[in-house]
């Protein structure tokens, strides 16, 4: 009867709705064994700036999750698991005139459906030159900034996003765009995009998890409902990366208001049952959640001891 209704009414599946990331993550861990919730952070109010100056005269800057590739770390290319040897703690910056390797396997993107190919669906670098070239803004700025995917509150709102505001101020950054990769970095970028905002900097998030970045509030988001590890465009697609800043600047000119969410008009696929694969316990057999656990805790391991370094 489902079925049928949804045929005669043109009707999507239930699933073909934005993947709640939240609680699939609470889901998952507590299905694994750590039985205390994780508290994402969640504001009902956010700080707005509006654009000081047009963004043909602006300063554009870009704030990523992804880390440089280290060949001392282990493997971090496409297709690599988990690799928390590859994690950075603090914030770090790059120089936008010159090429960067930026990796993402050092967090939590969705492996089963990101290529992890083309770093310009998650460091819309090229693009952003692109569009300083045909003078749709300014000029990028001269570093582009790292943000650590922390789990810790006060570790990002009390260290890296002041750290992140005093290297823009450095800059005379005028704008701020912020690309998220897995689940914590979308909070990581939620908090520093807040920071920048109540400190005068407008800004921007463009990322794939909608639940997380709409529950701590942030001014401004481009929501493309892709697969985690694509909050720049598809893969090896220019023209979906060049549409999908462009919406991100688009936004930045229009939103009048905080908490304002725009949706992408691009669909990863026709078939959107990827949607039910991150982190779903539902379709993981007891061994594989034993063998998450065990990878899990290794992991933390690494974790402890490149902090201690």
């Amino acid at each position: 009867m489902t079925a049928s209704r949804d045929d005669e009414f043109g009707f999507a599946p239930d699933y073909d709705a934005p993947v709640p990331y939240m609680q699939r993550t609470r889901d998952y861990y507590a299905a694994i064994g750590y039985t205390t919730p994780y508290r994402w952070a969640h504001y009902t109010e956010a700080p707005f700036q509006p654009l000081k100056k047009e963004l043909s005269q602006s300063r554009v800057t870009i704030i990523t999750t992804a880390a440089p590739y280290d060949p001392a770390k282990g493997d971090q290319g496409p297709g690599a698991a988990y690799n928390g040897g590859a994690k950075f703690y603090q914030v770090y910056d790059g120089d936008t005139s010159k090429q960067h390797d930026l990796r993402i396997s050092h967090i939590g993107y969705d492996r089963k459906h990101t290529s992890a190919t083309d770093s310009g669906t998650w460091f819309p670098l090229p693009q952003l030159l692109k569009a300083s070239d045909a003078g749709r803004i300014g000029e990028v700025a001269p570093r582009f900034f790292g943000a650590p995917t922390n789990r810790s509150h006060r570790v990002t709102l009390d260290t890296d996003a002041p750290e992140i505001l005093a290297r823009c101020r450095a800059d005379a950054v005028d704008v701020a765009v912020l690309v998220p990769n897995c689940p914590v970095c979308h909070q990581t970028t939620a908090l520093v995009a807040r920071h920048l905002e109540a400190n005068g900097i407008p800004t921007v998030v463009m990322g794939c998890a909608k639940d997380i970045i709409e529950h701590a509030a942030v001014p401004r988001f481009l929501f493309s409902d892709f697969p985690l590890g694509n909050s720049a465009g598809k893969p090896h697609d220019v023209a979906s990366q060049a549409q999908t800043l462009e919406l991100a600047l688009k936004l930045l000119e229009t939103a009048s208001g905080p908490q304002t969410t725009m949706q992408s008009p691009l669909r990863w696929s026709e078939d959107a049952s990827w949607k039910l694969d991150y982190n779903n316990v539902a379709q993981l057999s007891a061994e594989e959640l034993a063998r998450r656990r065990a990878e899990f805790d290794k992991q933390k391991e690494i974790a402890r001891g490149n902090r201690a370094a």
